[in-house]
């Protein structure tokens, strides 16, 4: 019984523990998934006209994180222009960002398209983000946005 009891808490305390963001300041130069260079990254301001022209495209883009995920840090919400913002994921969930990185400019790489976000995956992220119960329950419509799947990001400022 005190074998049990034992094996339950330390998975109990494995999975507590996986299920947070990497601790770190998220300063220039720290990078996560692929190691990648920052020259040649494009704003992703121009991101939406290019979007125009193809459905999806791989690309280097600058831009300022403007939200994390607070739970695993694994997903950014980034701001395009004043009234667009961008959402990212990390490949194959393969590597996650520290909630530091709120606020810093990144060079990411990786793959763009235009996708519709259902109604469920949206009230999710909502939720882990730690929305009000009121917030999340105000969103019925799917939402139709700029997704990127990241390969590597850097910080830069």
């Amino acid at each position: 019984m005190k074998q049990i009891i034992l094996t339950a808490l330390v998975a109990f305390s494995f999975i507590k523990a996986s299920a947070q963001p990497p601790a770190g300041d998220a300063k220039p130069g720290d990078w996560y998934g692929e190691k990648i260079h920052t020259e040649n990254a494009i704003d992703i301001a121009q991101i939406p006209a290019k979007l125009n022209e193809k459905e999806s495209f791989n690309t280097k883009v600058k831009a300022k994180v403007l939200d994390v995920c607070p739970k695993k840090g694994c997903w950014l919400k980034l701001a395009v222009n004043d009234s667009t913002t961008a959402f990212v994921k990390m490949k194959d969930y393969g590597f996650f960002l520290p909630v530091a990185v709120k606020g810093k400019t990144i060079v990411m790489d990786g793959e763009v398209k235009m996708l519709t976000t259902s109604v469920d995956e949206l009230q999710h992220y909502a939720k882990d983000a730690k929305k009000s119960q009121a917030e999340i329950n105000a969103i019925t419509q799917p939402k139709k946005e700029i997704r990127f799947t990241a390969t590597g990001i850097t910080v830069v400022e």
